[in-house]
């Protein structure tokens, strides 16, 4: 057993691979199945991955934090370097490095190497940009290859993620598979059956694929510009009439991958001086402590955990008292819905095209296949089931089903295993 499904999260990270005869999750971090796609680099220059990477980060540990690396692909970004204490390192290695403990790590629960992969990717890096697409798919398998896998090769999330849902069908349908992650929301329309599932050639079963990058950390971006960065001076007047103080830093700190932009003396030479002008300067003081402190991606982090509660509770609480002493603001649910309703309708808009391309009605459509941790949101669960209300409903592995998927599809090209 020499092969894998490596699902490269843009929040968190999975690895498939056959345990005997079937297929099974790595325990990447702490007995869990999932690690977050996070890395820290402390100050002497030694790596820290997931759940452990961001609890240094939070208790101080001098260094850098790096999350949301799997946008860094799509982007001019994925080709310039990084600060990363005395030295400046290309976000190549950055990712090499995250996928290199995942590997190795993977192999330590499995007890064997794992040579061979099939990795997970968007329906679109990019939206639209044929050439970009290719780019960051050419990227991917390169820092794979670097990190050492034997030979890589790439199969659509969403693809995968029926391949995990096929083990529990036995009458033939035609299934949508919505796979709504941290960075892109992805949909296929597949045709289904245990009959089937026992093929390896499955193109003509693929009916249509589609996607838009955008996923959790947008809806993270959203929600912290609408609740958290008021807070620091968003949208708060200048001095001189007509003007606002400027926005860009605010949309840079709201967005994982461009927190690490604003931590140099330039930026912060420039608040100051904006601090000057700002009709409300005790606001831009928070802004001027964040990015001095470099606590960025705390604020983030923040955001993302309200975002969670509220797929579940009416209204949260943040303490922003490590902040300001006693600065807190309470977040609703509406409030949530009401700054990323645009985000939620222009997913579930991608299922029409889809259907366009399989040349397929919504009621043609037997099932819709729920993975990928947005889906939690209720607001976009609502829109995506408006786009097929009558299909029937069925729940995947949230941040599993995926990487269970690719690890079938490594099976199938890599190996003698063949699934019942």
């Amino acid at each position: 057993m020499a092969f894998c499904g490596l699902d490269f999260g843009t929040s968190n990270t999975t690895l498939g691979y056959y345990g005997g005869e079937a297929p099974c999750l790595a325990r990447l971090e702490d007995g869990k199945d999932t690690v977050p796609s996070a890395v820290f680099y402390g100050r002497d220059g030694a790596l820290t991955i997931g759940r452990a990477a961001m609890a240094l980060y939070v208790g101080g540990t001098d260094g850098r934090l790096m999350r949301s690396l799997k946008s860094v692909l799509g982007s001019a970004l994925i080709d310039e370097k990084t600060q990363i204490g005395k030295h400046r390192v290309a976000f190549r290695e950055v990712i090499g490095d995250f996928v290199r403990q995942v590997k190795q790590r993977a192999e330590a629960d499995a007890g064997a190497q794992l040579n061979k992969a099939v990795l997970g990717r968007p329906v679109f890096f990019v939206d639209d940009d044929i050439a970009a697409n290719a780019r960051a798919e050419d990227a991917l398998r390169a820092i794979a290859l670097k990190a050492g896998f034997a030979e890589v090769s790439c199969q659509f999330e969403p693809i995968a993620a029926a391949l995990d849902y096929e083990q529990q069908v036995r009458a033939e349908e035609t299934a949508l598979i919505a796979d709504i992650g941290g960075g892109t929301s992805d949909f296929s329309i597949v045709r289904l059956s245990a009959e089937r599932h026992r093929r390896t050639e499955r193109a003509d079963d693929i009916l249509a694929n589609d996607g838009v990058r955008i996923g959790g950390t947008d809806f993270d971006r959203h929600l912290s510009l609408g609740t958290l960065m008021p807070l620091l001076g968003y949208r708060s007047p200048m001095k001189k009439p007509g003007r606002d103080v400027p926005s860009g830093y605010f949309h840079d700190l709201a967005t994982w991958s461009s927190i690490n932009r604003l931590y140099n003396a330039k930026t912060v030479r420039e608040l100051h001086e904006v601090r000057r002008e700002a009709a409300q300067p005790e606001l831009v003081s928070r802004l001027v402590r964040v990015i001095e402190e470099q606590r960025g991606h705390t604020l983030a982090m923040q955001a993302e955990e309200a975002k969670i509660a509220l797929a579940g509770e009416p209204q949260v609480s943040v303490d922003l008292g490590w902040l300001e002493a006693g600065l807190s603001v309470g977040i609703t649910a509406d409030e949530l819905v009401h700054h990323t309703r645009a985000l939620a309708e222009r997913i579930a808009a991608r299922i029409a095209n889809c259907l366009d391309q399989a040349g397929l009605k919504a009621g043609d459509v037997d099932a819709l296949f729920l993975t990928g941790g947005s889906t939690r949101l209720k607001h976009v669960r609502a829109a995506i089931l408006a786009a097929l209300p009558g299909a029937r409903v069925v729940e995947g592995d949230t941040f599993g089903s995926v990487g269970t998927g690719l690890a079938i599809e490594a099976a199938r090209r890599y190996g003698n295993v063949m699934a019942a």
